[in-house]
């Protein structure tokens, strides 16, 4: 490996020190120590702002949906606000991986050995025990399969020689590539309070594996593989539920909340959605579905699945159990929109359900600009909980089915009766 190989991208320039400390690239003991102690405490200084400054946000939600071609955002919600990763860390272990197979400092074939620090890892894991080892092609499925803590571990000190060593690496990554809020402290995303990340970052760096690792964005819509003779099938129901997703990584903890980034294309069209800190992963799901609906809209692209329980029955577990049966709506006034009051030959669409009026509300009103109506949101009551439903009205019969034809199948249009 020369140094051209390893400086040939402005990009890299980052991680070049963190190579050196690896012994592939430098010779002097002096300067690596130089280096990793500016390294440690640059790390400290960015650690300590977002401590002292912005406190990480434990209510709520962030999201994020952009285009994944232009990286134009469609929708967001404190997007910038301060979260808890999860195994959304994984993401960027698995883009230091990818980028050292692309430079040969590695195979799929290459031997990662387990430490005893690696198989400590608390679950979800594969249960390595110390000593053993595994493939870095193993690795990588049990990653965007299981989320396995023990194998992300074992890979970080494979890469970087000590686990923190590598959260160092991964933090300097992740600002090379303009993630500018987010600071990684293990391989994992198992809970320390200073890894942090927000939405907005998380997608850009959706963005980047996408764009600089085509050939291995595969890996994310892996079902299912096989090690030690078990089947280790995928975490991510988006995969099963949602048409077009084909990739990439759920995270949990009780600090973080549920999280989940996913892409999807629908004809040219490719998205990208980020939530973080949902309530679950039905919850979670459901808004990641409703989310991508809607960008999906906007931009005009074919075949979405849109929600439609009482227009078309039989498909109402179409999109990750997001459509509500026999659900009792009534009209949620908010200043930002109009509520509708139907009259006789209108019509409407109803666009997906939502936990939160928030995400319910820029959907309609996305889809609003995209595609005309009434933007309109309906609070409904499902076993005790309350959801809304993000719904465009006051159309033409004509402008309805319109609507519908633009945003694809799973829609219909619905003649509201007249309230007299």
């Amino acid at each position: 490996m020369t140094l051209f190989s390893l400086f040939r991208s402005p990009s890299r320039l980052s991680l070049a020190l963190c190579v050196a400390l690896l012994g592939t690239a430098a010779s002097s003991p002096a300067f690596a120590h130089h280096q990793a102690v500016t390294r440690h405490h640059h790390h400290r200084r960015i650690l300590h702002h977002h401590a002292a400054l912005r406190p990480v946000s434990l209510t709520n939600q962030s999201y994020i949906v952009v285009d994944a071609a232009s990286g134009q955002v469609l929708s967001a919600d404190q997007a910038d606000a301060l979260r808890y990763p999860a195994s959304l860390t994984k993401l960027m272990t698995l883009y230091l991986t990818f980028e050292a197979l692309r430079d040969h400092r590695i195979t799929l074939d290459q031997l990662v050995p387990v430490s005893a620090h690696a198989a400590s890892m608390e679950p979800s894991k594969l249960g390595l025990v110390p000593g053993c080892r595994l493939t870095v092609r193993q690795a990588i499925l049990s990653l965007v399969t299981k989320s396995a803590n023990d194998a992300a571990a074992a890979l970080g000190e494979f890469l970087g020689g000590s686990e923190p060593r590598f959260a160092t690496m991964m933090t300097l990554r992740a600002h090379a590539l303009g993630m500018n809020n987010t600071v990684f402290r293990n391989a994992s995303g198992l809970p320390d309070p200073q890894e942090v990340t927000t939405a907005r970052d998380m997608a850009i760096l959706a963005r980047h594996l996408i764009h600089d690792f085509p050939q291995d964005y595969a890996y994310f819509s892996v079902p299912s593989f096989v090690y030690d003779g078990r089947l280790i099938p995928n975490h991510d129901r988006m995969l099963i539920d949602y048409p077009g997703a084909d990739g990439m990584k759920t995270g949990y903890t009780h600090e973080a909340g549920h999280n989940l980034v996913t892409s999807a294309v629908h004809g040219n069209v490719r998205l990208i959605g980020v939530v973080l800190g949902a309530p679950s992963n039905q919850v979670r799901d459901q808004e990641m579905a409703g989310l991508l609906n809607g960008g999906f809209t906007t931009e005009g692209a074919p075949g979405v699945m849109m929600a439609n329980a009482e227009a078309r029955p039989a498909h109402r577990t179409l999109v990750a159990n997001l459509l509500i049966p026999r659900a009792e709506a009534a009209t949620l006034p908010h200043h930002h929109l109009k509520v509708a009051y139907a009259h006789a030959h209108d019509w409407q669409v109803r666009l997906g359900t939502f936990s939160s009026p928030r995400t319910a509300r820029h959907v309609a009103e996305h889809a609003s600009t995209r595609l005309g109506g009434t933007p309109l949101l309906a609070e409904i009551s499902h076993h005790g909980h309350h959801l809304w439903r993000a719904e465009l009205t006051g159309l033409s019969h004509q402008a309805a089915r319109t609507a519908c034809t633009r945003a694809g199948r799973g829609c219909a249009p619905i003649r509201v009766a007249s309230r007299g």
